[in-house]
């Protein structure tokens, strides 16, 4: 089944490329993980070449609330009376040959992970790639006038220097997994290197975070050696902090647990035991599991 999903349309001239996934889903808060890929895919000028097929891997429909049924739903588009838009979840590759890079954007599977993985493997094996590469997120005690923080993983312990040589330390985590930590798995099978990189996004943000996504864009430019400015990213971020800072000095609750946030971040404190601001932020709907 893999075989007929992937669907290649042409070879573009790359040589044992790095392939940097972007999904929507679990890690995606901030926009970290898809607003990466976009901001590579455009800057780069990266073109589209193959795709997943999404039929097999999405539930369209889950029992319970229309509020959580409508999460699962393709999304449309109607003007008077007329159906515009009709958007199934996409899963597209992009090539950049210039910096021998794989670009990919996709939704993460709800069903048959394994074929799904399949169809990841069967590329990074028609075209050689040697390494993959992830960027995501998780919500969690970070001020928003700070770079967020990230953890790693790895699919080989020889890696685990690369991320030391990189200030970032790693991971330890016990529940749930992803999809991203799947492919991780079978990458140490395949003999492909894979990281993947795990910013802590401030928890009481939503949306599109452009100080996150530069910071992503920042290191993975660094550690591939794309040397990319971002200066309309840090102008974004700039204009971002200044209009979040307004809104929070507006509410001094919130206020004065910011600034504790910054006295732990700055003091590089790593405890993720902090009930008293997590409980402070349940109390007000807003949850980092």
């Amino acid at each position: 089944m893999s075989v007929e999903r992937l669907r290649v349309y042409h070879n573009p001239d790359l040589t044992a490329p790095a392939l940097i996934l972007g999904f929507t889903g679990w890690m995606d808060g901030g926009d970290i993980s898809t607003g990466l890929v976009d901001y590579l895919r455009v800057h780069l000028g990266a073109v589209p070449f193959a795709s997943i097929d999404p039929e097999p891997f999405y539930l369209y429909y889950i029992p319970g609330s229309m509020e959580l049924a409508s999460v699962f739903r393709p999304r449309v588009k109607i003007r008077e009376g007329l159906i515009e838009e009709f958007e199934l979840p996409s899963n597209t590759f992009c090539a950049d040959p210039e910096h021998n890079l794989i670009l990919f954007s996709g939704k993460e599977p709800n069903m048959r992970w394994q074929c799904f993985g399949d169809c990841i493997f069967q590329l990074c094996e028609r075209f050689d790639v040697k390494q993959i590469l992830f960027v995501g997120s998780v919500a969690g005690l970070t001020p928003h006038s700070r770079e967020p923080r990230f953890t790693g993983s790895v699919s080989h312990a020889s890696l685990r220097e690369k991320l030391e040589r990189m200030g970032i330390h790693t991971n330890r985590y016990d529940g749930p997994a992803s999809f991203v930590t799947y492919l991780t798995m079978r990458a140490s099978k395949a003999d492909i290197e894979m990281l993947v990189l795990v910013a802590e996004v401030p928890a009481y943000l939503q949306g599109y975070n452009p100080r996150c996504v530069e910071t992503a864009v920042r290191c993975v430019s660094s550690l591939l050696e794309l040397h990319m400015t971002c200066d309309d990213l840090r102008t974004m971020s700039d204009e971002f902090e200044k209009r979040v800072g307004e809104l929070v000095s507006q509410q001094p609750e919130l206020a004065k647990r910011v600034l504790q946030l910054e006295e732990i971040y700055d003091n590089e404190v790593f405890d993720t035991e902090l009930s008293d601001l997590k409980n402070w932020l349940h109390q007000r709907g807003i949850r980092l599991d």
